[in-house]
């Protein structure tokens, strides 16, 4: 079987796919938690998390011009930092976001048919990897059909949040409500918001992940990334400003469902049951991005005798891995009917800001023969990631640095 992936995706297929990723359902839920910790800094935790995701995309999209393979930052971390940083990289990619795929069907489970998650999550792994398994053209086009839903959504919200008598622009002021404890918005709550935020922001991975997949990859993917970013932080401080003038930190910050919660408090309780439908798909719709991903860093990974090497295996019709994106899809169908795990991944924040830490460090490394913008972006994108990363709550940092240190620990045995 040919080796090689069909290159079909266009700009606009490119921003689609990262759109896709990042509208995904954590801006119905990342909310309630960064306003937990920020209070009322909330807006300047968003703007923190959109600087550092900026540069991070920027350093992604500059190496995916040397290297458009599939694999991302485990391509990247090989080729300029050395094999282990590969490993590394590609380790906390797949473990943890095989458990946010997880943690993503049993969302649309839950909110589609709350008394059957299992089946349904499932039933919507199993359904997706088909779509993937068809072509990733197929995907794409799965793809412009839910951020379209999703953007309705939560243009509605806005809007009638905004046009509320609920909604107080005095509730936007910084310092002026509490945090986590009780206290003013604190410098390290806007920096653990901004690292929980930062969660919402990481799906522009998707495009150069993809890299092997896109056309004119050197064009492509350098103006999708800040293009597809720039659109979706255009929506978050939208959403934010609204849902925060209507509830205010306090309250959003107890909030399960926050934007739910915005619309009940604004008088428009018929649309929750459309927040529900939006949640829904947006979480669809982060989990065949997902899958996209992770099924593309087995690819890679294999490739180098790293997993299985039969996960290699690209299909001479459809010319995606196909046995990679079917294992993909059995471990989080098994995953998705056997645990729920939605509380069990916070290791995940974690370990994408170590992914993302070593996607600058490589960056870092061909600064000096391009543009000093590069190795400033990278500069800033690392030191955001180790901030945002030891800023998580002391749970996630346990477990995700627990994660690393056995994916370190398997390298060094595989080495001997």
């Amino acid at each position: 079987m040919t080796q090689e992936l069909r290159r079909t995706l266009g700009v606009f297929d490119a921003v689609v796919v990262g759109l896709g990723a990042m509208l995904g359902a954590g801006v119905f839920v990342a909310l309630g938690p960064a306003a937990g910790a920020a209070g009322s800094g909330l807006l300047w935790g968003l703007a923190v998390a959109a600087l550092v995701a900026y540069c991070n995309a920027m350093s992604s999209a500059r190496l995916a011009v040397d290297y458009p393979a599939s694999g991302g930052t485990y391509v990247y971390g090989r080729e300029r930092l050395g094999p282990f940083w590969g490993w590394l990289a590609g380790w906390a990619f797949v473990v943890g976001k095989t458990a946010s795929c997880a943690a993503m069907a049993l969302t649309v489970g839950a909110y589609v048919w709350p008394g059957h998650a299992h089946a349904v999550a499932v039933g919507a792994v199993v359904v997706l990897t088909a779509v993937n398994y068809g072509g990733v053209q197929k995907s794409a086009t799965l793809t412009r059909v839910i951020v379209a839903v999703v953007l309705g959504v939560l243009a509605a919200v806005v809007v009638v949040s905004l046009g509320s008598d609920a909604a107080d622009a005095g509730r936007l002021g910084l310092g002026t409500e509490a945090g986590s404890e009780g206290g003013p918005a604190s410098a390290h709550g806007v920096l653990q918001a901004a690292g929980l935020l930062f969660f919402a922001f990481a799906g522009y991975a998707r495009i150069t992940t993809l890299g092997e997949e896109v056309r004119d990859p050197a064009r492509t993917i350098p103006r999708a990334v800040p293009l597809a970013l720039g659109l979706v932080l255009a929506v978050y401080a939208c959403v934010a400003v609204a849902v925060l003038s209507v509830l205010g930190a306090g309250e959003l910050g107890r909030s399960a469902a926050p934007l739910a919660d915005a619309v009940r408090a604004a008088g428009a309780s018929w649309l929750v049951p459309v927040v529900r439908v939006g949640a829904a798909a947006a979480a669809l719709g982060a989990l065949l991005a997902l899958i996209l991903g992770i099924s593309r860093t087995t690819l890679a990974m294999a490739r180098d005798g790293h997993l299985p090497r039969a996960l290699a295996a690209v299909h001479r019709r459809f010319r995606v891995p196909h046995r990679a994106e079917l294992a993909v899809g059995a471990v989080v169908a098994v995953l998705a009917a056997t645990a729920d795990v939605r509380g069990a991944i916070g290791f995940s924040s974690f370990g994408v800001l170590a992914y993302y830490a070593i996607a600058n460090a490589s960056a870092w490394t061909v600064g000096s023969v391009g543009s000093p913008g590069v190795r400033i972006r990278a500069a800033v994108g690392l030191i955001g990631c180790v901030v945002l990363a030891f800023a998580l709550p002391v749970p996630s940092v346990v477990t995700g640095a627990a994660v690393l240190l056995l994916g370190a620990a398997l390298y060094a045995v595989r080495r001997r």
